[in-house]
């Protein structure tokens, strides 16, 4: 299974994602990297930004994080599919049924989809909050666990988790199941507002299958030199 590194484009707006994206073309046309794109662009633009990057021949990672009743999900997960991503994602929060049911909507009448995964604890959870505000009385990585296991069963693709937890998914769960790991951060930088972070060659080390970059990479002064150092950090 080959490993990738997706960039987190969080932005605001179209200008400045395209903006963004231009760096890697030019000189840099080679370089197409994996994107995500998440609520506040998409809330922002709409499905026209997914169908322009896409066409820019980027893959994309659609981070919307559903979570609601089944039918909601399930209907939802219809609209996305057809808008040619690569990857989407729900909360394994929302239930067995839910994430069934969003399989269910996500899958076309050709049989074909995009992967889907399932957020199990965000990163910028730790213990302290899990146990006093979500009132989840398990240690993080039981809980991490049983929510990976719960969307293995249903059918999923894999999950979103901190690169901490990645090895012992795929050691419970199998190598076939991905890891999607966001708090990812460089060795010489800053954890901004992330708890549970790791660097993208220890990812590497303890098996994420993707890792998800964000400032590191966007707010950096050249970042196609930082993509590509992670890229030779994870992947190479």
């Amino acid at each position: 299974m080959g490993k990738d590194v997706i960039i987190a484009c969080d932005f605001p707006s179209k200008e400045k994602t395209l903006e963004f994206l231009s760096k890697f073309e030019g000189a840099h046309a080679s370089v197409k990297p994996f994107v995500k794109i998440g609520m506040e662009l998409f809330y922002a633009e709409g499905p026209d930004i997914v169908r322009e990057i896409k066409a820019r021949g980027h893959k994309i990672f659609l981070d919307l994080k559903l979570h609601d009743i089944p039918n909601t999900v399930k209907s939802a997960m219809k609209v996305l599919s057809s808008l040619d991503v690569d990857m989407v994602n729900v909360h394994a929060a929302g239930t067995s049924a839910m994430m069934k049911a969003a399989l269910e909507g996500l899958t076309r009448p050709d049989g074909t989809r995009p992967k889907l995964i399932a957020v199990t604890q965000l990163t910028s959870t730790d213990d302290k909050a899990l146990h006093e505000e979500l009132l989840i009385d398990r240690l993080m990585t039981e809980t991490v666990l049983s929510y990976a296991e719960n969307a293995r069963d249903s059918g999923l693709d894999g999950v979103v988790c901190s690169p901490h937890e990645a090895g012992f998914i795929h050691k419970a769960l199998g190598a076939n199941f991905l890891t999607v790991t966001p708090g990812v951060r460089f060795a010489d930088g800053n954890n901004d507002d992330q708890k549970r972070v790791m660097t993208p060659a220890h990812a590497k080390e303890v098996g994420s299958d993707y890792i998800v970059v964000g400032r590191p990479i966007t707010q950096a002064s050249e970042p196609v030199e930082a993509y590509r150092r992670c890229v030779r950090e994870f992947v190479d």
